[in-house]
């Protein structure tokens, strides 16, 4: 006598039928990730933008003060000093274009902390939203399973 396997396709078709999924839900999660996404990557794309103009300035200020520097002098004596001079501005230049960088940086931190905060507090509605109807469902999917015996 051979021992004849249960076929259990059956029976997960019927559970899985008893458990509806809601879909709702899902794509309630799906917007809300998307929508973070897009507002993450508008603040990474402004933060790049000024990033890039901030640099181009830095160059651009760096090339019109090396005008000078490159200028033929009369004395020796002159070189010296336009060189001190170029050090000294682009010292100066450096460190107020380092704090605007840091600005920038500050800036993208903030905003993405508010996101971030913001889309916690949407994910965590959205899934205790889901939790309670889930809930529901599997005691209404119970107390049929149950009557049904």
């Amino acid at each position: 006598m051979a021992a004849k396997t249960q076929d259990f396709t059956a029976v997960l078709k019927d559970m899985m039928g008893a458990f509806p999924v809601d879909t709702k839900a899902m794509e309630d999660a799906y917007k809300t990730q998307t929508s973070l996404n897009e507002k993450l990557s508008a603040v990474s794309i402004d933060a790049a933008q000024k990033s890039t103009e901030l640099s181009a300035k830095w160059a651009q200020d760096t090339l019109s003060k090396m005008t000078s520097l490159t200028a033929a002098k009369a004395e020796p004596a002159d070189y010296a000093k336009s060189v001190t001079d170029f050090a000294s501005a682009s010292a100066e230049a450096a460190a107020e274009h380092m704090a605007a960088f840091a600005e920038i940086a500050k800036k993208v931190q903030t905003e993405t902390l508010e996101l971030m905060m913001a889309a916690g507090k949407d994910i965590s509605e959205d899934m205790s939203a889901a939790a309670k109807k889930a809930q529901s469902d599997m005691t209404t999917a119970a107390k049929k399973a149950t009557a049904a015996k």
